[in-house]
């Protein structure tokens, strides 16, 4: 896979190189590029599925990194792209007229980190969290703990012994 990062790099700012076994190999790509060089993979390389998007916060970079992973049929290899986002304008394009499924992962993103992906349909619809109104939960700097406690310590605490609560339950009668 090494001769197509080569070609792309004639093409493409990418960077960092990485082939973690022979049908896997990820690489950096500048987030202005990244579409562009997604629909290139896709309609020249033959990396035609879409496998997933994944985030990672670096935090201590202020950046988040997007991968996407690109399957190709062909040959049954995957290639990852990676990109680096700003946390604190956290917008990246959208790939969803690409792949109908980047819908789901881009409004999932969005949910659990606060990633916007402009023009994607439903994007700001509950998704897992229906009803949360709090910030990003997988935002490194979201403090569990904390929302907890303000949420959640006015709340009586009951405590049951988990086999006698079970036969409560199942058994009332007896």
């Amino acid at each position: 896979m090494k001769h197509i990062f080569e070609e792309l790099s004639t093409r493409f700012a990418v960077s960092n190189y990485t082939q973690n076994r022979d049908d896997l190999a990820f690489f950096f790509v500048q987030k202005e590029q990244a579409v562009s060089l997604i629909i290139h993979l896709r309609d020249f390389h033959h990396y035609t599925h879409l496998v997933l998007i994944t985030c990672v916060d670096w935090i201590e970079d202020g950046n988040f990194q997007l991968t996407y992973l690109l399957h190709n049929y062909h040959n049954h290899m995957d290639i990852g792209i990676k990109v680096l986002i700003n946390r604190e304008e956290a917008l990246m394009d959208s790939i969803h007229l690409l792949w109908e499924q980047a819908r789901t992962y881009q409004r999932e993103l969005f949910e659990m980190f606060g990633i916007s992906f402009p023009g994607s349909p439903g994007m700001k619809e509950p998704f897992i969290l229906e009803g949360w109104q709090g910030p990003p939960v997988m935002r490194r700097d979201f403090d569990t703990k904390k929302y907890s406690d303000e949420t959640y310590s006015h709340r009586p605490r009951e405590i049951h012994e988990p086999e006698e609560h079970m036969k409560q339950k199942l058994y009332p009668e007896d």
